[in-house]
């Protein structure tokens, strides 16, 4: 089951561009919710509250208690924007949810056991994630905190799959109950790289008379050219 959070809403007048920069400036963060049959509401929430909320994985794929607008409900995170050079929240899209409606939401996949794998363990193989996350689907009763899958027995060039995940009672995996569904490797062990050094080419025929040549043209002068150089 996830883990619940709270986030504290104000109702949102003032809407439009130069509205949100002013707001955005002033430490708050514009908000839509939507969903489960009820008109949009346009909300905002303290940029450093929703900052160090974000940073919390559980966060991500949790059920939203929303607070300060009136009326209870909860809601899932949909969107968030960010800034491209800054670490500013700009806006963000909270979906509510009904307890009879199952939800669609990626959860994160956690990987139990990779110092014990024998790939790891006795072959000092190199880990790959292949997959950090999935798409399930489950009412909100059943929302997961995250999916977890034991590697503990994986061994060198060997891969375990979706169908691998620890999946609770009531939740679905979107990617194998679609028409096109495969299963798609999660995990890995693969052999370390080797960097093989290269050895200086050797030098044949014409090269090497040529090389030779320099040589001796930046050495002694040759006997023969000294023998000449006497008679001078």
């Amino acid at each position: 089951m996830s883990t619940d959070f709270d986030l504290n809403l104000q109702p949102r007048d003032a809407l439009g561009t130069s509205a949100s920069r002013r707001l955005r400036r002033d430490g708050k963060v514009p908000v839509v919710i939507y969903g489960a049959g009820k008109d949009n509401v346009n909300a905002l929430v303290d940029h450093d509250e929703l900052y160090h909320k974000l940073r919390i994985e559980a966060f991500q794929s949790a059920l939203i208690d929303l607070k300060g607008l009136g009326s209870s409900g909860q809601a899932i995170l949909r969107d968030v924007q960010v800034h491209a050079h800054k670490p500013r929240i700009l806006h963000l899209d909270l979906q509510r949810v009904s307890a009879t409606e199952k939800i669609s939401i990626s959860v994160p996949i956690h990987f139990a056991g990779e110092e014990d794998a024998p790939g790891v363990k006795i072959d000092a193989g190199i880990i790959s994630h292949l997959i950090n996350e999935t798409e399930i689907s489950c009412l909100p009763k059943d929302l997961p905190e995250y999916l977890e899958i034991d590697v503990s027995g994986v061994g060198m060039n060997e891969s375990l799959h979706l169908s691998d995940l620890k999946v609770p009672e009531g939740v679905e995996l979107s990617a194998l109950t679609r028409e096109d569904a495969e299963d798609l490797a999660v995990f890995t062990i693969v052999p370390p790289k080797i960097e093989v050094e290269e050895e200086p080419e050797e030098l044949e025929g014409e090269e090497l008379e040529g090389v030779e040549g320099e040589e001796v043209a930046e050495g002694e002068t040759p006997a023969a050219e000294d023998a000449d150089a006497g008679n001078d």
